[in-house]
């Protein structure tokens, strides 16, 4: 379906982002993968994506908080393969505290990772899809794009940034076959859900069942976190042909939580 395609997924060594690579992989795209992690670790997910699935897959390394680095993963990726057609704006870092006790270097990390990211490579991104005349960028929002949760000031903000960035985007680019949408996960179990968890229980004075049961899952009516795989195949769907008229879109994948 993708095949000839290049994809660009930030933040795609672990979770979320790894699964979505995969998932474009599979379906015939070669593939730009991004994050932080053990060198050896990276470097097995890599090899392993261009084994099982017959593309050709590439590692950049760019810290999503430097607009340079940034710029410079799209334009390797421009100059390697042609042009970038997919991009995948998935990097996220998450702080939970209270707003009158948030660390100011934390909002400005978040900012800068969650949003400003996308900015960056959707810029350096869309001129190689002009070109071409098709692109597909999904940024990855969470439902934290549409509602808010206490303690989480910095994501909520971002997040709603995102949404209303890819709004624009796609408006500016309606008739030139690119489309822009924002995908809303609800809570997906990936590290970085993990790693909120002992945050929570400081801010809430909770256990970590508490946590997970009456925290996370309390905002899911199915009762039953999304699976990474779940997000990469609807991911996959909006890169399709049948996607094509799906553009500036901020699109659910809750169980249900943004439904109230």
């Amino acid at each position: 379906m993708l095949k000839g395609k290049t994809a660009v997924v930030t933040g795609s060594t672990s979770g979320i982002g790894l699964a979505v690579a995969r998932g474009l992989a599979q379906a015939g795209a070669n593939v730009v993968i991004n994050g932080f992690g053990d060198k050896g670790e990276i470097e097995a997910i890599r090899s392993a994506i261009e084994q099982e699935f017959g593309v050709t897959a590439l590692y950049d390394g760019a810290d999503m908080s430097d607009p340079k680095a940034i710029v410079a993963m799209v334009k390797a990726a421009d100059e390697r393969f042609g042009g970038v057609d997919i991009l995948v704006n998935n990097a996220g870092v998450q702080f939970v505290a209270p707003v009158d006790e948030f660390p100011e270097d934390k909002w400005d990390q978040i900012i800068a990772i969650n949003l400003s990211s996308a900015f960056h490579a959707t810029k350096a991104a869309l001129p190689s899809m002009k070109r071409k005349g098709w692109g597909r960028i999904v940024n990855t929002g969470s439902a934290h794009a549409l509602v808010a949760s206490p303690y989480k000031s910095a994501y909520v903000a971002a997040k709603h940034g995102i949404a209303g960035f890819t709004k624009s985007v796609a408006l500016e680019v309606a008739q030139q076959g690119i489309t822009a949408n924002t995908i809303c996960p609800g809570y997906v179990w990936t590290p970085l859900v993990e790693r909120q968890i002992p945050d929570t229980m400081k801010a809430r004075g909770l256990t970590e069942e508490q946590v997970k049961t009456d925290v996370l899952l309390a905002a899911q009516p199915t009762k039953q976190f999304v699976t990474v795989d779940q997000v990469a195949a609807f991911v996959v769907f909006l890169c399709s042909d049948a996607a094509s008229q799906i553009t500036g879109a901020t699109l659910p994948i809750d169980g249900g939580w943004t439904a109230a």
